[in-house]
């Protein structure tokens, strides 16, 4: 299948809420689309020892939380790399910053996006190639504006499923630890209770899968979804899907996203 024009998505969905399974879901059926993880894109800054990613290094190790003027700056250099985003102001950071940009005594607090971002002076790949789930950013509708700044989203989904339904499978998740592999008790049991299926190992919980700390997350979520979410469906873009499964949902996305991106056959 092919796209008639490019495909700028958000998934917007509370924690355990299954954002990957769609993602890898949508990806495998329409080729075009790509991936953007803002933070697959950090830690790859902070390998590559990008003037960048040293800096967003000493913040993570002091434990503090990345600036969201970083995070932009990742997704622009990510997005000029790829030929998404264009203009003679905008060039990626690993060229913007030469060696004497950015000064020892500079952070990513400081480094901040200069007026020329912000000032709209760009243009972006309407190209079916140039399209993307964004993944891990917007988290608040303070960056959703900045971001909309940049480049707009044109397709942003609420994945709607109850808090009660996400709290089930959490608490019936078990995982091999050594190879990551997760199971459900209630739909995707091992075949010998309490044993991976490949190693026959011992499964355990997670420590972060406490219910208590689970429903802290939750109640997060929804404070500062609801703003985010009024912001794209201002702009007319927010689309809510309804379900208590991946496999219930995926067929509605599939079919929505056809409908607005004309997939041809």
């Amino acid at each position: 299948m092919s796209l008639s024009r490019a495909a700028r998505l958000i998934l917007v969905g509370a924690p355990g809420a299954g954002k990957g399974t769609q993602t890898e879901r949508l990806i495998q059926r329409f080729p075009e689309l790509s991936s953007i993880s803002s933070g697959d894109l950090l830690r790859k800054n902070v390998r590559e020892r990008t003037p960048l990613g040293i800096q967003a290094e000493s913040k993570m190790k002091a434990g503090t939380l990345v600036p969201d003027s970083m995070i932009l700056r990742l997704i622009v250099n990510e997005f000029t790399n790829r030929g998404w985003l264009t203009s003679d102001t905008i060039r990626p950071y690993s060229v913007y910053y030469s060696s004497n940009e950015v000064k020892a005594e500079d952070t990513v607090d400081t480094i901040s996006i200069p007026s020329s971002f912000r000032a709209s002076k760009y243009g972006y790949s309407d190209h079916p190639s140039a399209s993307f789930i964004l993944d891990g950013f917007p988290r608040t509708a303070g960056q959703a504006i900045e971001l909309g700044n940049l480049i707009p989203m044109n397709f942003v989904v609420n994945i709607n499923t109850p808090p009660e339904i996400i709290m089930e499978r959490i608490c019936n998740r078990w995982v091999h630890e050594s190879s990551g592999r997760v199971y459900n008790t209630t739909f995707n049991p091992p075949k010998v209770e309490g044993k991976d299926d490949i190693t026959g190992e011992p499964l355990i919980r997670r420590s972060d899968d406490d219910p208590e700390v689970w429903k802290a997350r939750l109640k997060a979520f929804k404070e500062t979804s609801l703003p985010l979410l009024e912001h794209y469906d201002k702009l007319g873009v927010l689309w809510t899907v309804n379900g208590n499964s991946s496999d219930e949902i995926t067929p509605q996305i599939v079919e929505e996203f056809g409908r607005r991106f004309g997939v041809l056959e």
